[in-house]
């Protein structure tokens, strides 16, 4: 999806704005099990489903938050972040992480993100920090709120 106008010649207009809402993902019990054995994180919260659904406070496994944090990026390209105008666009860092509600597996996330600030750091170069709801759906509070930053190049 492109953001009507948005470039990287535009792109001061957009602070303070919301950039956009990504469409709905669904992390399913097999996306945990592959981000589980891609990391090692293998704790039975997660992966062991008939655990989980006796002793877990959730009622079934959750995702590993930093899954969902990590799915921020693709559903911020999906939105639009990197302008058609750039070169690249390249995860920097994150300012700030809050986990808010845990991602049952099996439920849909989708991410609402707002263009806080542009940094011109020189050689066609920016830095974005953007704040990111990445939101449950049914769920009234998100499942983590997040200030991530990229780079931009020109």
């Amino acid at each position: 999806m492109s953001i009507n106008e948005y470039s990287i010649a535009t792109i001061d207009q957009f602070i303070g704005r919301e950039l956009g809402v990504s469409d709905w993902v669904v992390v399913d019990q097999q996306r945990i099990d592959v981000f589980a054995a891609c990391t090692g994180d293998r704790q039975w919260i997660h992966t062991d489903i008939e655990r989980a659904s006796r002793e877990s406070p959730f009622g079934g496994t959750i995702a590993h938050g930093y899954l969902t944090l990590s799915l921020l990026a693709a559903l911020s390209i999906e939105i639009g972040l990197i302008p058609a105008d750039a070169s690249a666009g390249l995860n920097y860092g994150l300012d700030k992480v809050r986990f808010m509600t845990p991602v049952k597996a099996g439920a849909r996330v989708r991410n609402r993100a707002t263009l806080v600030s542009v940094e011109k750091t020189g050689g066609g170069r920016f830095i974005l920090k953007t704040m990111n709801e990445l939101q449950i759906d049914g769920e009234d509070k998100p499942a983590l709120i997040a200030e991530t930053l990229a780079m931009l190049v020109a």
